[in-house]
């Protein structure tokens, strides 16, 4: 433990997260800290929290309790309360509800768990006007290189200059890649393949043990199945013929890969003027490390000259920005899209690889494996004109160039450290 306060203090405890956490702690009657295993909620709530009593339901006999005593159960855990994983436990919602609604006292609960949707769900019907949620990904790269700048990536003039005086150097992009963003392997020198082989298994053990009815096995072979499409277009039905299952099969353990955070549907855009955009979503993995482990990319120079190279890097991207908003408090749900169709030609499909919309403008952002961009590539920014009542910001390629560069007058080549 004493190494995750030296090599991660920065990263975890006096970094950008704390003090956002705290804030709404402070001000929130309870606070809910979502996010996948292993990427630092109960560490993260316990340092900075310590005067909080905690429980864990991982625990049976406590969730027992929980369900069949509550009062008991909360006489034994008084408030400020920490409940882990409370996810495995809804009916508690409906007690602390009662709790918190009988004080005006802010900060009586601080509650986490790893299956974000049903989580959410369950406190917008439980808990609806009294909780604060707030989402824990992996380590960012602004947190892996100790920069403390902390607004969302929106690529607006403002967010370019301000961004510019905390800019450093990756250097080491792939490596980052290829390992991926748990916080463990950054705290200790644990063995990749070892941690990330331990990883699924406690994954499958603890989040989807009672939540499908198949066989380890098929399972695993179904996540390796996503892992290798990540950065794609989501397609059921290939799926399911790969792995020999049925289509709603598929249908349903994407649904359970997303509430428990391994991946992120990036929806498209829709507008009634993009009368020819695709609607369906692209899948990305929320750490790219796990994406590598369970396709067997082994090494990062293996992976930075594959075939998968360019869709790994576009995962890589797109999870970073991701970052940029949790880790500010912000919910990117209504702020990020894709947009794939043939608006623009009569033959062929055009793509936009991100679209951020904010105060009315949109934002087309393309990510590019390359030192080299052309202004080409920001040709399928033009169909977003078509769309009324919105304008068209700033166009941006996020890639492997050196340094920040005009290609058009609207349309700008970006180092991907701007993120």
């Amino acid at each position: 433990m004493k190494n995750v306060y030296n090599n991660l203090k920065y990263c975890l405890y006096g970094g950008n997260i704390s003090p956002i956490l705290k804030d709404r702690v402070q001000k929130s009657k309870c606070t809910l800290v979502v996010g996948a295993r292993q990427v630092g909620k109960s560490t993260l709530i316990k340092h900075e929290f310590s005067e909080y009593n905690r429980t864990n339901f991982d625990d049976r006999l406590t969730r027992i309790q929980a369900k069949e005593e509550p009062k008991l159960f909360f006489l034994n855990n008084p408030c400020p309360l920490f409940i882990d994983e409370v996810q495995k436990e809804g009916a508690i919602l409906e007690e602390i509800k009662q709790i918190v609604d009988e004080s005006d006292e802010r900060g009586q609960f601080i509650l986490s768990g790893s299956q974000k949707l049903e989580l959410v769900k369950g406190i917008s019907e439980s808990l609806a006007g009294r909780v604060s949620i707030f989402e824990l990904s992996g380590l960012s790269m602004r947190e892996i290189k100790k920069i403390k700048f902390n607004k969302h990536f929106v690529p607006t003039e403002d967010y370019l200059k301000e961004r510019e005086t905390e800019l450093k150097k990756y250097d080491n992009v792939w490596e980052i890649i290829h390992k991926g963003s748990y916080p463990e392997l950054y705290d200790i020198d644990r063995d990749w393949q070892e941690f990330y082989s331990s990883y699924v298994s406690t994954y499958l053990e603890r989040d989807i043990n009672e939540l499908i009815a198949t066989d380890s096995i098929t399972f695993t072979k179904f996540l390796t199945a996503v892992a290798a499409r990540t950065g794609e277009l989501l397609n059921y039905a290939n799926i399911a013929s790969d792995i020999g299952i049925s289509e709603m099969t598929v249908k349903k353990w994407i649904s359970i890969l997303e509430r428990t955070g391994i991946v992120y549907l990036l929806q498209p855009y829709s507008a009634s003027a993009l009368n020819r955009a695709i609607k369906t979503p692209k899948i990305y993995f929320r750490d790219t490390g796990l994406a590598c482990y369970l396709t067997r990319w082994l090494t990062a120079d293996a992976l930075k000259n594959s075939a998968v190279a360019g869709n790994m890097f576009e995962t890589f991207v797109i999870s970073e920005i991701l970052k940029t908003y949790s880790n500010e408090g912000k919910d990117y749900r209504f702020n990020i899209y894709y947009y794939r169709g043939k608006d623009k030609r009569k033959t062929g499909e055009n793509e936009i690889d991100l679209i951020i919309e904010e105060n009315g403008v949109l934002y087309p952002v393309e990510i590019k494996m390359s030192g080299n961009p052309k202004a080409i590539m920001g040709a399928t920014n033009q169909v977003l004109d078509k769309i009324p009542d919105k304008k068209r910001g700033m166009g941006i390629i996020l890639c492997l160039i050196d340094k920040k560069t005009y290609l058009r007058e609207n349309l700008i080549a970006l180092p991907i450290e701007y993120i």
